[in-house]
């Protein structure tokens, strides 16, 4: 009697334990693979065309339609494999192993070799070598181990798909808030680059941490330009930072420049590109006079140099 019991119980438990892995999904599933979108807002403007051979025509990809200097979003985890240009394009690389995810055209903010999370920005959309002349777009690759797929099966059902008309002029999309050209920020001054952005140990705590911004060599005094024309959203003085200055420029692109001896500017007021907002300075947790200057996309930090030009 009690064998009988016991065979029962083991047959009902490995039973449940079938009916449990059957409601599984499949390893690789969407459930557990899904994408983000790379961008906010975007309509698809051009959907994914594999090709009929290795070598022959198709678009291997997805374009999706968005305002210029929109930021660019990493759509999973990953790491960053490459950052640079193919045949003067500027192009993002993620792999996510085994999967990668591609983007073009994008003035990057990551370096190959970096890890990213899911969300993470990884550049700005570029107007240079887009598929969707003369709008904006990006285009989001898909690589499998046996080669190309379609990013949209990865991606969460919630962007509007519109696509364009093959033939006459594409519909005239809602004007867009202002927002920062790609390349386009100013050097806020004329000075060497004395600290990169990137993992440190700080000068004065001691601490190894980010270091969110770049460092310039410049003297006490000094006058800082806006990098970009925006509105002030804060003066002020912020722990570790000391007195600083944070310009919204639209298009979810913040600057800020830290360590600052004075102010030249006040909150809420609109700023035009190169006005100066303060004068250098070595306030806060400072080792002498230097401007700090940090580059927010999205509210997170990354790298200026790569986004600066000379005046």
């Amino acid at each position: 009697m009690l064998h009988g019991e016991v065979t029962r119980t083991r047959a009902l438990l490995l039973l449940a334990l079938a009916l449990t892995v059957a409601a599984l999904p499949a390893s690789g599933s969407a459930a557990y693979a899904a994408w983000d979108w790379p961008v906010d807002g975007g309509e698809v403007a051009a959907g994914y065309l594999p090709p009929t051979s290795p070598y022959g025509p198709g678009h291997r990809g997805l374009d999706v339609a968005a305002p210029t200097g929109s930021v660019v979003r990493a759509v999973a985890a990953g790491t960053v494999t490459f950052a640079g240009r193919v045949a003067g394009v500027g192009a993002v690389t993620v792999d996510h192993g085994g999967r990668r995810s591609t983007y073009q055209p994008v003035v990057a903010v990551v370096r190959s070799g970096a890890e990213v999370s899911r969300g993470e920005p990884l550049g700005r959309l570029s107007p240079v070598g887009s598929h969707c002349g003369p709008r904006a777009c990006l285009h989001l690759g898909r690589i499998e181990a046996d080669g190309y797929a379609d990013p949209l099966a990865l991606l969460s059902p919630q962007a509007q798909v519109r696509l364009f008309p093959p033939h006459g002029p594409a519909p005239v999309p809602p004007e867009p808030e202002r927002v920062v050209p790609s390349g386009d920020l100013l050097m806020p001054v004329d000075a060497p680059v004395t600290s990169r952005f990137g993992m440190r140990v700080h000068p004065v705590t001691g601490v190894h941490k980010l270091h969110d911004g770049t460092d310039f060599g410049a003297s006490c005094g000094t006058p800082v330009r806006a990098a970009d024309a925006g509105t002030v959203s804060s003066v002020g003085s912020v722990p570790g930072y000391g007195n600083r200055v944070r310009i919204e420029h639209g298009g979810a692109t913040a600057t800020t420049y830290n360590h600052l001896a004075s102010f030249a500017v006040g909150a809420g007021e609109p700023v035009a590109q190169g006005q100066t907002v303060g004068a250098v300075g070595s306030t806060g947790l400072s080792t002498g006079c230097h401007l700090h200057l940090s580059v927010l996309l999205g509210g997170q930090p990354v790298d200026p140099e790569p986004l600066l030009t000379a005046p």
